[in-house]
C-alpha cells in the first residue's frame, strides 16, 4: 500500500530486532517419534493427544509458549456454528470448559447464575450436552495444558523451524526438520499446525496467498468484492479520505491506500484483516487503564473521529461477554480493531518481519483504545463508558495482559489434488471421505481500505453467506500432492479456496480437523502406505469411533 508513513516508521524502527523468541545458541540436540507435530495451535494439541492415544510416539514442535493459538489467545466467545456437528477431542475441549464452570471457584468476578449472555448469538452452556462454548483465555490455556500432561506429550516450546535449510527429504517424503537452536527431529509423519503454513512451505508444497479470481474455482463470493457490505463495517456516510477534507493536494489520511481496489470478481495477493482479540473488563479491581502505546500519534485515528462525527456510536457492539465480567473483544464497524491493509507481508515474512508487522498491529490497536479514552475529539458519552472498561490484569500476565496470539485469520493455503470452495461449503457440490464438518458461514473480514472515485474513504472485502447446512470436509484436503509430499498433514492451512477458508477457520474446526489429521497419520504408519493412499474406510471407522461427526444423520 502506499502513503502509509505510519506503517513505513514502524518498519524502520523494529525491521532490525531479532525475533526475540527465537533461540540463538545452537543446541545440537535430536529427538525421535513416529508423529512429529510442528506449531502450538489448538490443532497442535489435539493431533497430539490423538497421536497418543493411537499408540504412536509424538513430539510437539511449538514456536509458541503458549497452547492453544487463538482458543487461549483472546478468541473466547467461540464461533461455533451448528454445534451438532462437532465432535472428537474438539468437543471434548467445550466439555471440560463446561466442567471449570461448574465449580463455585471459577467465579471470582461474578456469581454463576449472574452470568448469561442472552440475545448475543451464542449460548454460553448447554447443560443437556455438558458443554460450555464461551471462556475466558487463562482457563482454555489451562485445559490446553492439562491435555498435554494427561497424555505426557513432549513438547518442545520457543522453538523456531529453520525455514532456509531445515526439512530434510528423501524419496517424497520429509525425514526429520531442524529448528533455529539447532534440535534435528526426525519421524515416520509430520503435521504442520501452524497458522502460516511454514512447515508445508519449506517442504516445497505448493500454496496460494490471498484472494482467487470467481473464475479459478467457479466461485461468486471469492475475488474483489466491492460495494459488498454483508456485515455492516463500511462507511454509510461519505467521508472525505483526505487530511484536508475534499482537498485532493493535502493527501490521504493515514491506513488509506492510494491503489484502485481492483476488477469485481478478480483475484490478488491481499489478506483479510488482522487483530488480537482483547479480553477486557469493567472490574475496577481488575482493570488496568488502556496504556499509551509506543509511536502513539492522534493523527492515525483522524479517520475514526470524523466516524464520530457523522453519528455512528456503536463501538461497544462486539465486548462479547465472557464469564466474569469479562470480554472478547472483536472488530465492529467501518473503523475498529482490524488494521485493513498491513498484513499483507506477513505470509511470506521472515521471523524478524513477522515481529514488527505483529507490533505495529499491537501499537495500532492500543492507540486506538487509548484514542478512545483520552481524544477529546470522542463524543463524551462514548469516552465515559470507554475508561469504564480496561484490560483484564488476570489474563496474559507474562505479556502486560496483552493477547499472546494475534489473529491470523489467513495466511496461506495449501493447493493440493482437491481444493475445496465454496460449492462445497454452500452445498452445491457433494463432498466424499469426510474427515469433519463445518457449517459457519463464509466469513471474510476487510481487505482493503481505498479512495473511491469522489474523493470518499471506502472499505472493501466483507463478505458473510450463511452456509445452508452444516458441509463436510474431504481428507483430499488436509494431503498435499503426492508428486509434492508423501507423508505431511496440513489440517490448518489446508487446500481450500480464500472464500471456502473463511467457513472452515473456526477454532473448533481446526481441533477436528488436527485430530484427523493424526488419526490418518497413525493408520498410514501401521500400514506403511503414503498418506494419499490410505484407504479411506479404514479412516472413516476409526474417526467414528472416535465420535468424530462425519456426515449428517
Amino acid at each position: 500500500m502506499k502513503n502509509l508513513s505510519a506503517r513505513s516508521a514502524i518498519f524502520t524502527l523494529f525491521g532490525f530486532l531479532a525475533w526475540n523468541q527465537s533461540p540463538l545458541k545452537a543446541q545440537n540436540e535430536t529427538y525421535k517419534a513416529d508423529i512429529v507435530i510442528y506449531g502450538g495451535t489448538s490443532a497442535a494439541v489435539t493431533a497430539a493427544v490423538q497421536a497418543t492415544k493411537m499408540k504412536k510416539s509424538v513430539i510437539m514442535i511449538s514456536p509458541d509458549i503458549h497452547l492453544g493459538g487463538l482458543t487461549s489467545g483472546g478468541l473466547g466467545f467461540t464461533d461455533t456454528g451448528d454445534k451438532s456437528v462437532i465432535g472428537g477431542l474438539s468437543r471434548e475441549f467445550y466439555h471440560r470448559v463446561y466442567l471449570h464452570y461448574q465449580r463455585d471457584s471459577a467465579w471470582k468476578w461474578q456469581k454463576k447464575e449472574a452470568y448469561g449472555n442472552k440475545g448475543q448469538g451464542t449460548p454460553a452452556m448447554d447443560g443437556a450436552e455438558r458443554t460450555m462454548w464461551i471462556f475466558e483465555p487463562h482457563v482454555a490455556e489451562q485445559i490446553m495444558n492439562d491435555f498435554i500432561k494427561e497424555h505426557k506429550i513432549k513438547v518442545l516450546k520457543n522453538e523456531w523451524l529453520n525455514r532456509n535449510n531445515g526439512v530434510e527429504m528423501r524419496a517424497g517424503k520429509i525425514v526429520s526438520i531442524k529448528t533455529l537452536s539447532g534440535k534435528k527431529i526426525t519421524g515416520k509423519m509430520f503435521i504442520d499446525a501452524t497458522y502460516e503454513g511454514d512447515l508445508m512451505a519449506t517442504a516445497k508444497v505448493s500454496y496460494h496467498v490471498g484472494r482467487e479470481a470467481n473464475s479459478t474455482y467457479g466461485e461468486k463470493w471469492n475475488g474483489v468484492q466491492v460495494g459488498v457490505f454483508q456485515h455492516g463495517h463500511h462507511f454509510k456516510t461519505n467521508i472525505s479520505a483526505y487530511q484536508v477534507p475534499g482537498d485532493k493536494n493535502s493527501g490521504l489520511l493515514a491506513g488509506i491506500s492510494t491503489d484502485a481496489p481492483g476488477k469485481q470478481g478478480s483475484g490478488d495477493h491481499k489478506l483479510q484483516a488482522y487483530c488480537f482479540r482483547m479480553c477486557l473488563t469493567n472490574i475496577e479491581n481488575n482493570r488496568l487503564t488502556f496504556p499509551k502505546p509506543d509511536h502513539y500519534n492522534p493523527k492515525n485515528y483522524e479517520l475514526l473521529a470524523r466516524v464520530f462525527e457523522s453519528g455512528w456510536s456503536e463501538v461497544f457492539n462486539k465486548y462479547d461477554p465472557l464469564p466474569n465480567h469479562k470480554t472478547d473483544t472483536n472488530n465492529h464497524g467501518p473503523f475498529s480493531t482490524d488494521y485493513i491493509g498491513m498484513n499483507y507481508d506477513y505470509p511470506e515474512a521472515s521471523y524478524e518481519k513477522r515481529k514488527a508487522i505483529i507490533k505495529q498491529h499491537e501499537d495500532y490497536q492500543k492507540g486506538l483504545m487509548y484514542f478512545m479514552a483520552t481524544d477529546p475529539r470522542v463524543p463524551k458519552d462514548l469516552q465515559k463508558k470507554i475508561n469504564t472498561w480496561g484490560l483484564a490484569k488476570d489474563e496474559f500476565k507474562d505479556n502486560g495482559n496483552w493477547p499472546h496470539q494475534i489473529y491470523v485469520r489467513e495466511a496461506r493455503r495449501m493447493i493440493g489434488d482437491y481444493v475445496m470452495s465454496e460449492n462445497e461449503v454452500l452445498g452445491i457440490k457433494a463432498v466424499s471421505n469426510s474427515i469433519g464438518m463445518g457449517s459457519y458461514a463464509l466469513d471474510s473480514h476487510h481487505t482493503q481500505r481505498y479512495v473511491d472515485a469522489n474523493g470518499f474513504v471506502q472499505n472493501e472485502g466483507d463478505i458473510g453467506v450463511k452456509a445452508p447446512k452444516p458441509y463436510a470436509i474431504p481428507y483430499q484436503a488436509i494431503v498435499p500432492k503426492k508428486s509434492e509430499c508423501k507423508n505431511l498433514f496440513v489440517p490448518v492451512c489446508l487446500s481450500v479456496s480464500h472464500i471456502a477458508y473463511g467457513s472452515i477457520r473456526m477454532e473448533p474446526v481446526f481441533m477436528i480437523l488436527g485430530e484427523s489429521a493424526a488419526t490418518a497419520a497413525a493408520l498410514a504408519i501401521d500400514q506403511n502406505t503414503a498418506i494419499q493412499d490410505l484407504p479411506y474406510g479404514d479412516l472413516k471407522s476409526a474417526l467414528l469411533k472416535q465420535n468424530q461427526k462425519l456426515n449428517l444423520n
